[in-house]
């Protein structure tokens, strides 16, 4: 089975989530040939719409070929005309119009890609429940192609907190992992940080600054503006050891996200008993979930809304009670995460499904 991802070393979720299943689905059976097809996605040149062209026609008749949405929702004039010939599956992270700052034409086209490309393919593959749904209904899928492969985690030890990660300042520390982007919401973030500066905490923001320059300054010009510069921390991408770390280190977890279909950074975080606070929007209430309890191992509040996030800020920060309650429901929430194994298993009987289907794929 070929698989044609966009770059697997960027620091992204849907990245980890694609280089994950490449490796777990030989162990159950599936023999997986990797094409990275590097290009500006969901903007290639005609190098990198040249290198997709070049494995989809690689592939052999009747061949199974799992693509990421990134790629292959981009360019359907490149997909399309393969689908009767191929059995093309496509995992979507994000929607492509979904994507914050873009401006209206420029969605209006990705949307329209994008709907060509999944209503073309044999089976689409969604990263949350919530997210299967609104693909369904938006784009006019068949529910039956229509599959659900939700992130796993893998549990780590549990955080100690209170600076573990070796951030500066004092008090609480608060964790943002996302890359640096309109669609992440650290601009919001700042901006209700500045309204709790009355109370002990640093904050330390973890994720990629290449995606978009102009944000990343005017971020840090916000966060100079309110003198924060000593308790906002842009640390920029971390993996491995360094990002484990800075989990460690964390004592909440908070995403401001104004768009999102999953939300691994959550489950990254509960699987080290760290607590959530995060906007209720798209599937990120489905990653925060309940402890098998009941009990809701954070606080979402709507996105979009400082004042609100603020609020949950100073509730969190100024009462002990709050910030044990939500401790203890992640660390309950922890031990009931799915792990890899249960989304590689997710994944390989949508494809399964898909390759016994007779006929064409489309």
């Amino acid at each position: 089975m070929p698989g044609a991802v966009d770059d697997p070393a960027a620091p992204s979720g849907g990245n980890v989530y694609d280089r994950r299943v490449c490796r777990d689905l030989p162990g159950l059976g599936w023999q997986v040939h990797e094409h990275v097809v590097a290009g500006d996605w969901p903007r290639p040149g005609a190098a990198a719409r040249a290198e997709l062209a070049r494995v989809l026609a690689g592939s052999a008749d009747g061949d199974l070929v799992l693509l990421d949405g990134l790629v292959a929702c981009a360019v359907p004039d490149v997909v399309v005309p393969e689908a009767g010939r191929l059995r093309l599956a496509v995992l979507v992270h994000l929607p492509l119009g979904d994507e914050t700052g873009l401006a209206p034409e420029r969605a209006a086209v990705l949307d329209a890609a994008e709907r060509r490309t999944l209503r073309a393919v044999g089976a689409v593959i969604a990263t949350s429940h919530w997210a299967a749904g609104r693909l369904v209904e938006h784009h006019g899928l068949v529910p039956e192609r229509v599959h659900v492969a939700v992130p796993g985690a893998d549990i780590g030890p549990l955080a100690p907190g209170g600076g573990a990660g070796g951030e500066p300042g004092g008090g609480p520390r608060l964790l943002c992992v996302a890359s640096v982007t309109p669609r992440k919401g650290q601009y919001e973030l700042v901006e209700a940080l500045a309204t709790v500066a009355d109370l002990p905490w640093s904050c330390s923001f973890v994720g990629g600054l290449g995606q978009d320059p102009g944000y990343v300054e005017r971020l840090r010009e916000l966060i100079a503006r309110y003198g924060l510069d000593d308790r906002v921390h842009v640390a920029g991408p971390r993996g491995g050891p360094a990002l484990n770390a800075s989990y460690a280190g964390a004592d909440l977890l908070v995403l401001a996200s104004r768009a999102e279909t999953y939300g691994m950074a959550v489950t990254e975080a509960l699987a080290r008993g760290v607590p959530v606070l995060a906007t209720a929007v798209g599937g990120l209430p489905e990653a925060v979930g309940h402890a098998p309890d009941g009990s809701v191992p954070g606080v979402l509040v709507p996105p979009d809304d400082p004042a609100a996030l603020a609020g949950a800020l100073r509730r969190w920060l100024g009462e002990p009670g709050e910030r044990h309650r939500a401790k203890v429901a992640a660390r309950r929430r922890r031990t009931a995460l799915a792990g890899w194994e249960t989304t590689t298993r997710s994944l390989a009987r949508a494809l399964e499904q898909l390759r016994r289907e007779p006929g064409e794929a489309a």
